[in-house]
């Protein structure tokens, strides 16, 4: 299997969401790397606080569907998750599947560059998000992330202490109520591809934002988003 070339993207960027979860196992090192060696301008993952406040890479809040462990993520240990062997989507043992670090996320972004698109994941105290934020600053690829949250304390919190982060709010409501807050806090917007209108993508260009949709996996609903003039996909396997 692989990816879904569009050829007729033309403007738009194109983002692998949680890696190339089209091809390998979602939020895994083999699915950024497979990012990685594709024309893809950014690889998308997510970030959880641990109960020990260390980062880990995981998109639900607990482990069921992934692991098969009734547990919450931001419950257990750092130690704890990244001991939990992942299973392939047929069932065979992979030693590359685990839960990744975000270290281990954003060394990947770089050696590929690739652009981060790192969404945090449930609200979190303000502190935690500037550490994840000296933490990409100290590898390097600080000016190549894009935060992104559906929690907009997040992002404002974020725009405290670093005010020139490249941010996007996440959220499947297309209200004049999110507007406001994406214009008045100079935040692009990360819409879900259903929402989007032409008249929309308009008001959020006019204020001067970017507009990424996602998750787009069929090339008639890419056609329509760039016909309504987005940014960017957000896909699992459309590249």
């Amino acid at each position: 299997m692989n990816t879904i070339i569009w050829k007729d993207k033309g403007h738009v960027k194109m983002i692998a969401h949680r890696g190339v979860s089209g091809l390998e196992l979602e939020n895994t090192c083999p699915a950024f790397v497979a990012a990685g060696v594709k024309s893809y301008y950014g690889i998308e993952t997510d970030v959880h606080v641990t109960k020990d406040g260390k980062f880990i890479v995981h998109h639900d809040d607990t482990l069921k569907r992934l692991a098969g462990i009734d547990k919450t993520v931001e419950e257990c240990t750092f130690e704890y998750l990244r001991s939990i062997q992942l299973k392939d989507r047929d069932g065979t043992i992979r030693k590359d599947l685990f839960l990744p670090t975000l270290e281990e996320y954003v060394s990947i972004c770089r050696k590929y560059d690739k652009q981060a698109i790192l969404e945090l994941k449930n609200p979190m105290q303000k502190e935690k998000v500037w550490e994840i934020a000296e933490i990409i600053k100290g590898m390097g690829w600080f000016d190549r992330t894009t935060f992104i949250s559906f929690a907009g304390g997040n992002l404002v919190a974020l725009r405290e202490k670093y005010p020139e982060a490249d941010a996007q709010f996440l959220t499947g409501d297309a209200t004049e109520e999110n507007l406001q807050f994406m214009i008045n806090n100079r935040l692009d917007a990360d819409l879900c591809g259903l929402c989007v209108s032409k008249e929309y993508v308009d008001a959020l260009h006019e204020n001067g934002l970017k507009v990424n949709c996602w998750t787009i996996d069929k090339l008639e609903h890419a056609d329509l988003l760039k016909a309504a003039g987005v940014d960017l996909i957000t896909s699992n396997i459309l590249e």
